[in-house]
C-alpha cells in the first residue's frame, strides 16, 4: 500500500483567517517536503462530505489509497509522498447525498485537454523579466486605453487548424497589436472550462489557463513577451456564475456549496448555470483569491468583469425571486463583496485596473469604496446600444434618431466608461459591424470608417474585437481562424489602416484622451443639424487646453461649403480624412481651411468643409510660427495682439 503521511496542520490554521486572500497558498495541490519526505500537500474545502480521498497517476486512481484527514472550518487534507508534479488527480468525493464523484480540484493550477479533466500537480520555473513594466504601467484615467478583445483560438490556427501555443501566440500576436497600436489586449476563454461553445464564460477553472493552448507557465511566457512589447494584458473574468459540469463546482460535496441553497438565487434559468453564494465567507475568498492569482501571479494588468449587472440583482431575468432583507432586489451580499475585491486589489495590486461590464443605471459603479463598487472602468451599454441602433438605420432615417448619437453626453461624467464594441456585436444574427452598414460595399466601408473615427473620438476608453479592425464580413466563428485573406484586398486594408491611424491620434494628442472623464471634455459645436445628419465638436485637454474639431457627415450626400463654427481664427490642419484614398475613399480634397472671423454655432470663427459622403474629419489649429509676419497679415492678426499669438505658439 502506498505510504500516507500525516498533514502538517500548522500549514492549515491560515485558513481560520477572515482576512486570508489568497486561499490557494494552502487549498489545492502543492508540491513541498515534510519532514524531509520530498512529495504533495493536498487540500481542500468540502464541510459537509462523508468522505474525500484523493486520486491520480500516483496510486492508479485507487480511492481506498489516500483517504485525506478531516480537519477544522471543513477543510480535508494529506500528504502524498508518491505524487509529482505533472501527475493528473482528482478528489473522490461522497458526499451527504451518499453519492461518490470525482471532482476537479477547485483550486487546480492546471487541467488535463478537454474533454478530460483532471487536474494537473503544476510546480512553475518561470522567469519573469517585465519587472520595468511593471513598475512603470500606467493606466489612469488620463491615459489612453485602447483595447483589441481577443479569442485566442480563432484569431490564429496552426495549419492543420489547431490551437497554437501561447509562446508562438505571444510573437504573433504581439507584433500585430504593436503595428496596429493598441495598448492592451483582452483575452476571453483564458480561464479553464470544459465546452469551446461556451468562450471560456462558463468556468471551471478559477486558477488555471487553459490547456488548449499550453502550460501555465506558456501563459506567463505569453504575458511577459506582450509586456515586453510595452502591450498590457486584460482578462476576462467571470464570478456572476459556474456550470453545472458533475466534475466541476456544482453541489462540491454532495449539495448547494459554492452557490446558493435557493434555486431562486443560486440558479441562472438563461445560463444554465449556478450563481455564487456571496454569503459565504470561504466563497468569497475563493473568488479573491483567483482574481489575485492572475494579477499576481500571471503579472495580468486588468480584469473584465463579465455580467456584473446579473451579479447586483436578485430579479435578474426572473419573475420568482427573493428580495433582501429591506425587500429590495439588490443583491446586498454581491455588492458587498465587489466592494471588497476592488479595494483588496487596489491595496495589492495598485497598477492593476478592474473593468465592470454593468448594463444598467446602478450608480456608483466606478465610484471607490465605501459609496460605490470601486471600478476603475464601466463598459458603456447605452453609448454601444444607441450607436449601433443608429447606424444601422438607413441614412434617409437616421434624422428621426439624430441625438442617439448625442444622448451619450449627457451622462457620460457620471462614470469612467469604457466604449466597447466586443465579441457580443458580432455574432447570433448580429451580423460583423460592416454588415451593419446601410447601403453597398463601398458605402458600408465608407460607413465603417466613420463609425471608427466617431468611436475613436468619443469620450472614453476604447475597446474593439478582433477582426472588425479590418471589416470583416461575416459573423465570428469561434471553431475557425479570421479570415486574414481579407486583408489583401485594399477596401478592407484601408479600414485596418485606419485604425492603426487612429490608435496613432488618439495616443499623441492629449485632447482625444486627457479629458475624457470630464465635462471639459468635450464640447458640441453643432449637435443639432439632424436634417443633414452631421455632427461637430470639440475634443479638449482640460490640462493644456490642447483641442482639436472633429466633423462627421452620418449619410452618403456630398457636402461642399459645409459651414462649421471654431473658437480660434487661422490655418487648420487635417489630421484625419476618412475619405483618404488610403482608406479606400475618393480624396475628398479641402479648398480653404482658414477659419474666418465669421461667427457661428456660438463660436467667434467659421471653416468651411466639403464633407465626402458617410465620412468624418478631425482638424486642429496650426499654430503661428514665430516672427511669421506674413502668417500674421495673412489671419488679420496685428500689434500687440500679434506678439502674444507669437509667443503663445
Amino acid at each position: 500500500m502506498n505510504e500516507l503521511l500525516p498533514l502538517n496542520h500548522d500549514l492549515l490554521q491560515k485558513l481560520a483567517t477572515a482576512d486570508l486572500v489568497r486561499p490557494d497558498q494552502i487549498l489545492g495541490a502543492h508540491p513541498t517536503v515534510q519532514d524531509g519526505v520530498e512529495g504533495v500537500r493536498f487540500a481542500v474545502w468540502a464541510p459537509n462530505a462523508q468522505h474525500v480521498s484523493v486520486v491520480g497517476d500516483f496510486n492508479y486512481w485507487n480511492g481506498f489509497e489516500h483517504p485525506l484527514e478531516r480537519l477544522d472550518f471543513g477543510f480535508w487534507g494529506a500528504f502524498v509522498p508518491q505524487a509529482r508534479a505533472g501527475h493528473a488527480y482528482k478528489y473522490n468525493v461522497t458526499g451527504q447525498d451518499g453519492r461518490t464523484v470525482q471532482k476537479a480540484d477547485p483550486y487546480m493550477q492546471r487541467s488535463e485537454l478537454r474533454p478530460a479533466t483532471a487536474s494537473i500537480i503544476w510546480e512553475s520555473s518561470h522567469p519573469w523579466n517585465d519587472q520595468d513594466w511593471m513598475e512603470k504601467r500606467d493606466q489612469g484615467p488620463g491615459k489612453p486605453i485602447s483595447i483589441y478583445e481577443v479569442h485566442l483560438g480563432s484569431w490564429a490556427r496552426t495549419a492543420d487548424n489547431w490551437y497554437m501555443n501561447y509562446r508562438d501566440l505571444a510573437h504573433r500576436l504581439a507584433d500585430y497589436v504593436d503595428w496596429l497600436g493598441y495598448t492592451h489586449v483582452e483575452l476571453m476563454g483564458v480561464m479553464e472550462h470544459p465546452y469551446d461553445g461556451s468562450w471560456g464564460y462558463q468556468v471551471t477553472g478559477y486558477y488555471a489557463p487553459t490547456s488548449r493552448f499550453g502550460t501555465p507557465d506558456d501563459f506567463k511566457y505569453f504575458v511577459d513577451h506582450l509586456h515586453s512589447r510595452g502591450i498590457g494584458v486584460l482578462l476576462d473574468w467571470v464570478p456572476g456564475h459556474f456550470p453545472t459540469d458533475e466534475h466541476g463546482l456544482a453541489h462540491f460535496d454532495g449539495g448547494p456549496l459554492y452557490e446558493y441553497a435557493d434555486p431562486r438565487k443560486g440558479f441562472h434559468l438563461d445560463w444554465n448555470t449556478y450563481i455564487f453564494d456571496y454569503g459565504r465567507n470561504e466563497v468569497v475568498m475563493f473568488l479573491i483569491g483567483s482574481a489575485l492569482k492572475w494579477l499576481e501571479e500571471y503579472h495580468i494588468d486588468g480584469l473584465r468583469v463579465d455580467a456584473v449587472a446579473s451579479m447586483l440583482y436578485l430579479d435578474f431575468s426572473r419573475t420568482d425571486w427573493v428580495p433582501n432583507v429591506f425587500g429590495g432586489h439588490e443583491n446586498l451580499e454581491a455588492i458587498a463583496f465587489l466592494k471588497r475585491l476592488n479595494d483588496v486589489v487596489a491595496h495589492r495590486v495598485p497598477g492593476a485596473i478592474m473593468i465592470a461590464e454593468e448594463s444598467t443605471n446602478f450608480a456608483g459603479v466606478t465610484t471607490p469604496a465605501p459609496f460605490g463598487l470601486g471600478f476603475h472602468y464601466k463598459w458603456a451599454m447605452g453609448w454601444m446600444n444607441d450607436s449601433l441602433a443608429y447606424i444601422e438605420k438607413d441614412p434617409l432615417y437616421r434624422k428621426y434618431d439624430h441625438h442617439k448619437l448625442t444622448f451619450f453626453n449627457v451622462y457620460r461624467t457620471t462614470e469612467k466608461f469604457m466604449l466597447a464594441i466586443s465579441h457580443d456585436e458580432a455574432v447570433h444574427g448580429k451580423k460583423s459591424l460592416l454588415r451593419k452598414m446601410p447601403g453597398d460595399q463601398y458605402a458600408q466601408m465608407a460607413g465603417l470608417r466613420t463609425f471608427y473615427t466617431y468611436m475613436w473620438t468619443t469620450p472614453g476608453k476604447k475597446l474593439l474585437f478582433m477582426g472588425q479592425e479590418f471589416a470583416q464580413g461575416t459573423e465570428w466563428n469561434e471553431n475557425a481562424e479570421l479570415p486574414w485573406y481579407l486583408t489583401d484586398f485594399s477596401d478592407h486594408r484601408g479600414v485596418m489602416l485606419l485604425v492603426r491611424d487612429l490608435n496613432a491620434l488618439y495616443k499623441s494628442q492629449p485632447a482625444l484622451h486627457c479629458g475624457d472623464h470630464l465635462p471639459e471634455g468635450q464640447m458640441w459645436v453643432n449637435a443639432d443639424d439632424a436634417d443633414a445628419s452631421t455632427y461637430s465638436y470639440i475634443r479638449r485637454d482640460p490640462g493644456t487646453n490642447d483641442w482639436v474639431l472633429v466633423v462627421l457627415n452620418m449619410t452618403p450626400v456630398y457636402r461642399e461649403g459645409y459651414v462649421v463654427g471654431v473658437p480660434e481664427g487661422g490655418r487648420y490642419q487635417v489630421l484625419l480624412n476618412t475619405d483618404d484614398g488610403e482608406y479606400g475613399g475618393f480624396g475628398t480634397q479641402q479648398s480653404d481651411l482658414t477659419a474666418r472671423e465669421e461667427g457661428v454655432h456660438g463660436q467667434t470663427h467659421r471653416l468651411c468643409l466639403n464633407l465626402a459622403p458617410n465620412s468624418a474629419l478631425i482638424l486642429k489649429p496650426l499654430p503661428i510660427p514665430v516672427g511669421d509676419r506674413r502668417a500674421e497679415m495673412d489671419l488679420g492678426v496685428t500689434g500687440a495682439a500679434a506678439g502674444e499669438g507669437a509667443a503663445e505658439a
